[in-house]
């Protein structure tokens, strides 16, 4: 019996290479993080986890991905794709569900290293993910959210059919801030999808984790 199937989960776009992560690929996303990911005077995530010291960034990032793993259990998960191209870490692109057989929804999140950002990659890695969740998990709908001046992030959003779902107060750094939530269902992904079929291995391992108990009310 194979005990952690998603380590032989993989997409490929015609670029990109995504995978879950592993102990020896997060001491390279540490370091990517180390290098920049937003401007200082910025701060994209509603959680600052890069306003962390260098010395207690590395602690910080590995705790929270080992914590999402430990976490996973059939219908409610957090997949944590570290993002390469040609062989070279550039981000992560999370995908994560809870209770999937009964709400057939997905939410995502995502970042890059600062020096990658401006390229198209990250629409295409959610692009990628939305693929794998609408195509391959039967997925109704998909969330995101985005503070309104994360212009980049809402306008990945945009080219992807994402279409506002309201808003939310939030403090940020201290000071009040607004962040925007976006909705996009599998009928108006349709319009949106990319000019480009997504490559998926490794996934019959993996649907009694991901897809969980018996679907309710599945499409």
């Amino acid at each position: 019996m194979e005990p952690w199937p998603l380590r032989h989960l993989v997409l490929r776009t015609p670029r990109l290479e995504l995978r879950p992560d592993d102990d020896a690929s997060l001491l390279e996303l540490c370091e990517l993080a180390l290098g920049g990911v937003h401007p200082p005077d910025r701060m994209p995530f509603l959680v600052p986890w890069t306003d962390a010291a260098p010395e207690d960034m590395v602690g910080n990032i590995m705790r929270y991905y080992w914590g999402e793993r430990a976490a996973c259990e059939p219908g409610s998960w957090g997949l944590n794709f570290l993002v390469r191209v040609d062989g070279e870490l550039i981000g992560s692109q999370g995908l994560y569900a809870k209770r999937f057989e009964v709400t057939h929804e997905v939410s995502t999140g995502s970042w890059l290293g600062q020096r990658f950002q401006r390229r198209g990659f990250g629409t295409e890695m959610r692009a990628a993910v939305l693929l794998f969740a609408f195509d391959h998990l039967a997925a109704i709908q998909a969330r995101s959210a985005a503070f309104t001046d994360n212009v980049n992030s809402l306008r990945v959003s945009e080219k992807l059919g994402y279409l506002p779902d309201g808003s939310e107060t939030v403090v940020r750094r201290g000071e009040r801030a607004t962040e925007t939530r976006l909705l996009l269902t599998r009928e108006r992904f349709d319009a949106f999808r990319p000019d480009w079929s997504l490559a998926v291995d490794g996934l019959d391992g993996c649907r009694t984790l991901l897809l969980g108990g018996t679907p309710t009310n599945a499409p």
